[in-house]
């Protein structure tokens, strides 16, 4: 009799099985299946081993590879209009990352000047306007012989620092944990901290949020995310200010979010505000 009972539950399991494995394939499929709208939902696989270069001088690039993702923030009380409606935008090719905000160091080497209010070679550069970094990838791409370097766009940045989450922060919505990931008001003593000192993202990237707000390549509009699903969006064709992102060592907590956008004249400095690089893929 056991063994009929046995043989019966198994031959249930080997029917059952299949049909739960089509289920989870279907939630796989459908990216906004979430009641809280959490967890992973970029379609680049965010396990897969960080590849990472030096170039010659010196600096350490993060390969991003190619997906989509949802940029922005969904409907809240509490965030600005600007940062929605959120929308899928597709980034169509690989590109490298630096792995750490551009530092005092590596700024010096090439300028041969050191505006930072807080000095420390391994500290990020600060208090450097978008129009003296155009200057700083000028003089890179010269040395490399081709055009290499550049700010990242927008949606770069965000997808970047996203690394394949979609809670408000790279390492969940909890901000217990901010101390561990992101120099802030809260942590920073007022001042920049050297880079790479918190827990990276998960494709390895350190100080995506707090330490120096970091400058972007386009041009800063409040509309900018009103025409839905996008690939390789470039920001607008004109304004007065540049999108900078990632907030700084003096930002409240609120402000800490891979979605938070900001905007500044480009000719202006700030002793929070430097930049992280991105290498064309060669």
């Amino acid at each position: 009799m056991r063994t009929r009972y046995k043989l019966l539950l198994i031959l249930l399991l080997m029917l059952a099985l299949p049909n739960l494995g089509y289920f989870s394939m279907l939630l796989v499929a459908v990216p906004e299946f979430s009641l809280f709208h959490s967890g992973k939902q970029s379609t680049s696989n965010s396990a897969s081993p960080i590849t990472s270069v030096r170039d010659a001088n010196g600096m350490e690039f993060i390969l991003i590879p190619p997906g989509r993702f949802l940029m922005g923030t969904p409907f809240a009380a509490d965030v600005s209009e600007d940062e929605m409606p959120q929308h899928e935008v597709v980034i169509s090719q690989p590109f490298y990352m630096g792995r750490y905000e551009v530092s005092q160091g590596e700024w010096e080497a090439v300028m041969r000047n050191n505006p930072s209010e807080f000095k420390g070679a391994d500290r990020p550069v600060d208090s450097v306007s978008w129009e003296e970094v155009q200057t700083f990838l000028a003089k890179l791409n010269e040395r490399a012989g081709a055009t290499l370097y550049r700010l990242p766009t927008e949606a770069e940045w965000e997808y970047a620092a996203r690394a394949g989450s979609t809670t408000s922060r790279y390492w969940g919505d909890d901000s217990a944990a901010m101390e561990r990931h992101a120099w802030f008001a809260g942590n920073s003593g007022k001042r920049s901290r050297p880079v790479g000192q918190l827990q990276a993202n998960a494709w390895g990237l350190h100080d995506m949020l707090g330490n120096v707000w970091e400058w972007c390549q386009d041009w800063y509009s409040p509309k900018t995310y009103a025409n839905g699903k996008v690939t390789n969006p470039q920001g607008a064709a004109e304004g007065s200010s540049r999108v900078i992102r990632g907030g700084g060592w003096n930002s409240y907590a609120s402000h800490i979010r891979s979605a938070y956008r900001f905007e500044l004249n480009p000719a202006h400095r700030r002793r929070n505000l430097g930049l992280r690089l991105v290498m064309e893929k060669q």
